[in-house]
Formats: C-alpha cells, sequence, structure tokens
C-alpha cells in the first residue's frame, strides 16, 4: 500500500521531499476532481491525503465517496482537524488504531 497525496504545488512538494512517490498537483477544481477519482480507483493506494480546503471544490458526489471511502482511507490536512496526528486522523477515518 503507498500513499497518495493530492493538492497544489506547495502542497505536494514537502510530501515529495518525504519521499511520497505518489503526488499530484491540482491547481484547477476540474483537475482536483479528476485526479481524486483516479486516485480512488488505484488499487496500490492505502492512504490519500488532501487538503480541507480543496473538498470545498469538487462536486458534491465526490465528496461523499471521499467521506465514505474506507480504502483508501482518505486523510484530510488543515482546518478543523488542524493538531491532530497522522495516527489520530486516521484513526478518526477508520476507527480503530491501527498500530496497536
Amino acid at each position: 500500500m503507498e500513499i497518495a497525496v493530492i493538492g497544489n504545488k506547495e502542497f505536494v512538494i514537502g510530501f515529495q521531499l518525504a519521499g511520497v512517490r505518489k503526488t499530484y498537483s491540482a491547481e484547477t477544481p476540474e483537475k482536483l476532481t479528476e485526479t481524486i477519482t483516479r486516485v480512488l480507483n488505484d488499487p496500490e493506494v492505502g492512504i490519500l491525503v488532501l487538503q480541507s480546503a480543496d473538498l470545498e471544490h469538487i462536486p458534491r458526489r465526490l465528496q461523499v465517496t471521499i467521506e465514505n471511502s474506507v480504502k483508501p482511507t482518505i486523510v484530510t490536512i488543515g482546518g478543523q482537524e488542524a493538531g491532530l496526528s497522522l495516527r489520530e486522523r486516521i484513526k478518526r477515518s477508520v476507527g480503530v488504531d491501527l498500530w496497536k
């Protein structure tokens, strides 16, 4: 399983520097929607990281798909979950602490 990151260039560059290989720059709402849909269908992706603010720019149907997704697990960064560790965000998304 791999981690994928989708967002603007500034958002994904930090993940690239950390060694995440599947990073996708999406500057427009159309590109964002297209890229999220493609990554959701990638069987290699176990965790998808998005910016919370980007969720406002995608169609409601895709928002619902993201909210209900179990695989890949969707982790949003920014917004109301700022300050939570990646472990806590995954625990909230999945409902189980995967590190135990």
